[in-house]
């Protein structure tokens, strides 16, 4: 019988995208971000593909999770990028 050693890392969350959104590409005045956004296009909630783009360098950096270019920009909601996130 063998045993692995194994790494847990805490799952990335809404809450860590919304932190890193913020800081990285700011927040339409508009938009309550304490709302329930996690299904909500990014377009209405004010940001776009650079500002998703600077998120991920932001998350590549503090997470050590290379994300690509074409993967972040075709993602259209938190949800799905907090998947990303965690499925990379």
């Amino acid at each position: 019988m063998t045993s692995e050693a194994t790494t847990t890392v805490a799952a990335f969350t809404l809450d860590d995208l919304k932190r890193i959104l913020l800081s990285a590409a700011g927040a339409d005045e508009s938009v309550d971000m304490d709302g329930d956004i996690l299904d909500a296009l990014f377009t209405d909630l004010g940001y776009d593909s650079l500002a998703l783009l600077e998120t991920a360098a932001v998350i590549s950096r503090e997470y050590g999770v290379e994300l690509s270019d074409d993967a972040v920009t075709a993602v259209t909601t938190p949800r799905g990028f907090v998947e990303l996130v965690n499925s990379a």
